[in-house]
This record gives structure tokens, sequence and C-alpha cells, in this order.
């Protein structure tokens, strides 16, 4: 069979279509986009600033849940300014160039953020289990190399998609049915073999997220057979309470995920626009939520953000 003909022209210049199939909501749909952006940068900006300003939160735990706070906000302004524009302003055009760029921050964060999970799993892991060397084990310095490991951990594996989809034909359609680009979205407009592109994104889940994911059970089994061995009904409850918020935000950062997975790879008669709407969910809801959950439920930062604005 003769080989496909790819030395025309390769599109430098993507059309994002938003929710396709719903494109005469977009206007009702930007507004929980909007609230949820809203709400996001607020709240994670707002967790920066009183993380950083207040002494007595200057503990492993929190400086953690800064560097959270910074992933979210990063998730979030990557992907919902540009959806945004295309509901409001039908702006979907973006280059070749902006779309790798996008692919790799969405990416790399998301890495990241569970890089970050992990290390707060580990933080309630000595905190509970091995309290007398909470200090030791976690100190400034430590804190800054396991920072620094997640960046590079984060970079070094997203970087090469950069030039896997750089390397791709594209002299199909440009017409993309998404919000943002993502990074097998986009490989599949291409007008040539992505099994490479296929196996490295495989690779790269089997080797970050998933040790993660699997990493975090073992912390919190034996955080939990820890907490209910406590004397103290007290004690139980307090830790409970600490792990209780970090479950949560665990539970809003994996769920849509796997959730959309599945739905990926066996949901083939689920609407083109629920897969959308799902991948949305996983760039919309943790950013949001992360600050509500650990304000609602830490007390100390409960009443360091009360402190703040009640001295404005």
């Amino acid at each position: 069979m003769a080989t496909p003909n790819h030395t025309g022209a390769s599109h430098s210049l993507f059309i994002l279509r938003g929710i396709p199939g719903l494109e005469d909501q977009h206007i009702w749909i930007s507004l929980p986009f909007f609230i949820s952006y809203l709400v996001a940068v607020l709240g994670n900006s707002l967790l920066v600033f009183i993380i950083i300003t207040e002494r007595s939160l200057h503990e492993p735990m929190y400086f953690f849940l800064c560097m959270l706070a910074v992933a979210d906000l990063i998730l979030s302004t990557t992907t919902v300014p540009k959806a945004l524009a295309i509901f409001w302003f039908h702006a979907g055009e973006i280059s070749l160039d902006g779309c790798v760029t996008q692919i790799f921050f969405i990416h790399a964060t998301f890495i990241a953020e569970s890089g970050i999970l992990l290390a707060m799993a580990f933080d309630r892991y000595v905190a509970i289990c091995d309290p007398l060397r909470y200090t030791t084990l976690l100190s400034h310095a430590v804190i800054i190399k396991v920072g620094l490991a997640v960046v590079l951990r984060s970079f070094s594996v997203i970087l090469p998609d950069v030039f896997l989809v750089k390397r791709l034909p594209f002299c199909h359609s440009n017409v993309l049915p998404h919000t943002y680009c993502e990074h097998m979205a986009v490989a599949k407009f291409a007008c040539a073999d992505i099994r490479v592109n296929v196996w490295y994104g495989l690779s790269v889940l089997l080797s970050t997220v998933m040790p993660d994911a699997l990493l975090i059970l073992v912390s919190y089994t034996l955080i939990l057979n820890a907490v209910f061995h406590l004397p103290s009904r007290g004690a139980r409850q307090k830790a409970l309470g600490t792990c209780g918020s970090h479950l949560g935000v665990i539970s809003m950062f994996y769920l849509p995920g796997i959730f959309t997975v599945i739905t990926q790879r066996f949901g083939h008669h689920v609407p083109l626009h629920t897969h959308i709407l799902l991948a949305n969910i996983c760039t919309l809801a943790p950013p949001m939520l992360n600050p509500i959950i650990y304000g609602v439920k830490t007390r100390q930062i409960r009443e360091c953000v009360v402190s703040t604005l009640s001295s404005q």
C-alpha cells in the first residue's frame, strides 16, 4: 500500500471550538467557568499570601499547601481564560506554539500536583506515625529539596511532549473540538503515526501519577491504622480532621481524572461534549475547591483568613 504523502504544508494555526454540540449554550456554560476561575484565583492567592506572611504557618504542611495553591493558579490560568475567550468572543484561534505551550503547562502542572499531594501525604504520615522525628525529617532544607524535585520531575517528563507534538505534520483539519490543547487530543489530528505519542503519554502516567497514587494509598492506610490506635479521643478527632481535608483534596484531584480516562477508553457512545466537559472539570474543580476545603477544615488557616480580612 502506498505511503501517504505528507510533504504539504502543515497547519501552524488551530481553532478551538469550545464544547462541540453546545455552541449555542456557550454563554451560559461560561458562567460556572468564570465563577470557578474567580474563586480559584482569589482563594489560592489569599492562601499563598497568608502562608507567606503568617509566621505561625511556616510549617511543612502549610509550605506544601502553598506549593499546591501556586500549581492550582498556574493550571487554572493556563486553561480558563482561553475557554472564556472562546465562549464570549469566539476567539478560538491559537498558534501551534501557543498550543504546545498550553500542553506543556497543563501536563507539567498536573504531574507537579500529584507529587505535591504525595509530599503532603508523607508529611501527615510522619506527623502522626513518627512525631518525634517530624522536625528532623521535614526541615526547611528538606522541603526546598522536595519542592525542587517535584518541579524538576514534572518538567523533565513533560518536556518531550513538546517535541513529540512539534514533530507532527498537521495537514488535515485544524479545528480542535476542545476548550484547550491537550496532548492526545491534538496528536489525533496529525497526518502521521502517533504511536510514540500514545506510548510516551501512557509511560508518563505509569511512572509518575500511578506510583504517587499507590504511595498515597499506602501512607493513608498506615496513618488511619495509627490514628485508630491513639488512646485519646480528642487526639483521634484532631488527626482525622487534619487528614480529612487532605483526603478531600486528593479525591478532587484523582477521581475526575480517573472518571475521564474511563469514559475516554470505554465510553465510546458517550457524546463528545460530555468528554470535553469532564476534561474541563479536571482543570476547574481542584483549583476552585482546594482553598475552600483547607479554609473550612483547617482551623489555623481559617483564623488567619478571618484576621487578615478583618484588619483590612
